[in-house]
């Protein structure tokens, strides 16, 4: 009878202790999201339309809850659409993203504040359609910065201030804001926004941001920002790129650039085109059936090459995040799913793109588990 009992014990012991260790292999599953297998390295997130800020995309709205913790605007907070008239603010879809991201608790960016391709047209003119002087502009500038920051006050945690005032060779792009304050519309924008709300991040933004010149101009844009007290948190380095451009080499020495000029550096709108750059595809192809096919080879899907290829970009990109995370705030992809992106239709009607991690079903793209599986690798 001893026996029996102290055998029974046992096999209680041992039961015990399988159900134990099976508890603790569940506790440590590998992460399945993408929020959650970067979550000790930078945000991930993504620019959400109009469809998903007001729910009638629901299975978009499903991927950005369960795989994002950071959001941006893809347009509502662009000027134009925002203050259409002077003095009259369109808030209805704004607040209705910033209310979706606090319900996800995420980490919001207001997107963007100055930037010349939405702005309205009465921003520059007077009623004769002449330009308007510089202290006009700057009196427009500031109001309209200091309403929308202020109204946000607390809730978006970070401002794209600037977007896309350098050109490639470094020369200040010659937008009706340059052309009536000059290089001084930059940090007058950096200035009201950071007075509207003292706590916001402060970034400027914009793409082909490994190019040289403009590497050089915006390392000095920031140094001067700092030497006089104005506050500058980030690059925001779009990483609009393709499978051949830029090299990895050259994005890396502008991430050390940037951050060396003391700020923090984000993949702001990311996404990778998987098919052949425009700019290596000569238009003097006497065809223009031809010319199209070759600017749009995969109407129907990517090739298995072809997918091979853009996977091995995406990893040698996180790869290139992971290595230098204490320099990258987030990364953020320009969408959610490839049927969103604004790669399709570009630069010809009909052309079929494949850039972001989730396809035209929305299913997840078999990259996404392999990115993970990559973050938790680079965990220590």
């Amino acid at each position: 009878m001893k026996n029996i009992v102290i055998t029974a014990l046992s096999i209680a012991a041992i039961s015990l202790t399988s159900c134990s260790t099976t508890q603790k292999t569940a506790s440590v599953q590998s992460p399945q999201t993408l929020k959650e297998g970067f979550k000790n390295h930078f945000y991930v997130g993504a620019a959400i339309n109009l469809d998903a800020i007001h729910n009638n995309d629901k299975k978009a709205v499903a991927i950005i809850e369960n795989q994002f913790n950071s959001i941006v605007a893809e347009n509502c907070m662009k000027s134009m659409f925002l203050q259409p008239k002077e003095g009259e603010f369109f808030f209805d879809d704004a607040d209705q993203f910033v209310a979706f991201g606090q319900k996800n608790k995420m980490f919001i960016i207001g997107h963007c504040l100055v930037w010349h391709s939405q702005a309205p047209d009465w921003f520059f003119t007077d009623k004769e359609g002449k330009n308007v002087s510089a202290e006009v502009l700057k009196q427009r500038m500031k109001k309209h910065i200091t309403t929308v920051v202020s109204r946000y006050k607390g809730k978006i945690h970070g401002w794209d201030v600037v977007n896309e005032a350098i050109m490639e060779d470094g020369s200040y792009r010659k937008s009706k804001f340059y052309e009536i304050l000059g290089e001084e519309f930059i940090p007058l924008a950096f200035q009201y926004a950071h007075e509207a709300d003292p706590n916001a991040e402060l970034y400027y933004n914009d793409y082909n941001e490994w190019h040289k010149g403009k590497v050089e101009t915006v390392v000095k844009l920031i140094a001067d920002l700092k030497s006089r007290g104005i506050r500058i948190d980030g690059m925001g380095l779009q990483t609009h790129v393709g499978l051949d451009y830029p090299t990895i080499e050259e994005y890396e020495k502008a991430i050390i650039a940037y951050t060396n000029a003391g700020v923090k550096v984000s993949s702001t709108e990311l996404d990778i085109s998987a098919l052949p750059s425009p700019h290596k595809i000569s238009s003097n192809i006497a065809d223009t059936q031809a010319y199209e096919k070759e600017l749009n080879p995969y109407t129907s899907g990517l090739s298995e090459t072809a997918t091979t290829k853009w996977e091995k970009r995406y990893m040698d990109f996180f790869s290139l995040f992971l290595k230098h995370k204490d320099k990258v705030k987030r990364v953020t992809q320009w969408g959610v799913t490839d049927i969103d992106s604004w790669k399709n239709d570009f630069p010809i009607k009909g052309r079929t793109d494949y850039p972001l991690l989730f396809d035209r079903k929305y299913q997840t793209k078999p990259i996404v588990k392999k990115l993970i599986q990559l973050a938790e690798e680079k965990k220590n």
